[in-house]
């Protein structure tokens, strides 16, 4: 572990970079309290069928789309990013005091789901700022991105269990209070200890023509391929939970148990991945982490046992942990001059694959019920596999 930390330690952290890791863990903490309790508390709580909670998730996910190409465009055209990040946070802590005590359906779908938006939107403004502080400051911007990520992994060890012990013990109201002050942490964090990182002109080469990012080819691409991989992602987040409940009826601490494994090992495999993409590349990172969430979704369809699927949960860690590091940079270095848009494109892969998702986990569980959904992983993330084969290297 001495040697994958190496490159990043080489240099003394400065202050700025420790708060970006607490930021990062507090962000990460914030949707580890609440996403994967959502598809529960929706269905118990607010007491709606399974269409209605997919419909849920496909409502946030177009919003989300809408409010996070907004605020990127604001972003790379020389707003104040880390303003930017301190409001998302407030208005995301307001939503979670909107779900902590209303219980009707249309209000939470509507502006809950908008406040929710601005909330999410502030994690990827975090790793804009993040690169940017790399680059201003000649910090190894791999790494220190890897690092990074590693915090969010390491809010999911914590927040999954943290949020069923709240939510079983306490109530919903509890768990999303929980989440709200971790949102306005985030906010007087950034507010008062993060620096305003100078904009600066990137230079693009020549025969590099920045247009739109759909009329890039290998954007366009890799848009595809990460969409698909969050498709898969989204769907087991939506249906593992009344899957583990529902179907094969275990406890609803298995759930928390299931996602804080999967964090944990996210941990190494975002740090392994950071040191190894320096050897081996972007694209041969991407393939691997693709080739074993092929697996994992595979092993979903055939095993019910819980020793069996927290096992599994390692080919899960690969699969999230490189592409949620990886993935981002990706982004990034096919688009120069561009971190914000770059970022925030690639977080809305996640919130396209969330739409995607949404329909199909809600309208297949619908019908054929919840193991039925991870078929259609299998589909989705194979397809995302062969994509990755076809990407441009960088």
């Amino acid at each position: 572990m001495r040697a994958l930390t190496a490159l990043y330690y080489r240099q003394k952290p400065d202050f700025a970079s420790i708060v970006f890791l607490v930021v990062a863990f507090l962000t990460g903490t914030a949707g580890a309290l609440q996403v994967p309790t959502l598809s529960l508390f929706l269905s118990g709580e607010v007491g709606v069928r399974p269409i209605l909670v997919g419909t849920f998730y496909t409502v946030s996910a177009v919003i989300g789309i809408m409010v996070s190409q907004w605020l990127a465009h604001r972003s790379d055209k020389g707003g104040n990013r880390r303003m930017l990040i301190v409001w998302c946070c407030f208005l995301g802590a307001l939503g979670c005091v909107l779900f902590a005590f209303d219980r009707h359906y249309l209000l939470l779908i509507t502006v809950g789901v908008l406040l929710g938006s601005f909330g999410g939107t502030g994690n990827p403004q975090v790793f804009a700022l993040a690169r940017e502080h790399a680059d201003h400051t000649a910090r190894e911007a791999v790494m220190f991105n890897s690092i990074l990520r590693a915090q969010v992994s390491l809010a999911w060890v914590i927040g999954p269990p943290l949020a069923f012990a709240l939510a079983i013990g306490y109530g919903f109201t509890a768990m999303y209070l929980g989440a709200a002050l971790a949102f306005l942490g985030c906010a007087l964090l950034v507010w008062k200890a993060l620096p305003d990182i100078p904009s600066q002109k990137h230079h693009i080469p020549a025969h590099h023509v920045r247009v739109s990012w759909w009329r890039d080819p290998a954007v366009r691409l890799l848009f595809i391929a990460c969409t698909l991989m969050w498709t898969c992602n989204s769907m087991y987040l939506i249906t593992m939970p009344l899957y583990i409940t529902h179907t094969l009826g275990l406890p609803e601490k298995t759930v928390g148990l299931l996602m804080g494994t999967a964090a944990g090992l996210e941990i190494p495999s975002m740090l392994i991945a950071g040191y190894y993409t320096r050897r081996f590349g972007k694209r041969s990172m991407m393939r691997f982490a693709t080739a074993a969430g092929v697996f994992f979704y595979i092993g979903m369809t055939l095993v019910a046992n819980e020793y069996a699927m927290i096992g599994m949960q390692l080919l899960n860690a690969i699969f999230i942990g490189i592409i949620a590091g990886i993935g981002m940079l990706y982004f990034q270095d096919l688009m120069p001059g561009q971190i914000g848009m770059a970022t925030t494109l690639f977080a809305t892969c996640t919130r396209t694959g969330s739409v995607i998702a949404g329909a199909i986990a809600g309208g297949v569980a619908e019908v054929w019920g919840y193991h039925a959904v991870f078929y259609v992983a299998v589909a989705s993330v194979a397809t995302a596999l062969a994509c990755c084969y076809r990407l441009k290297d960088v």
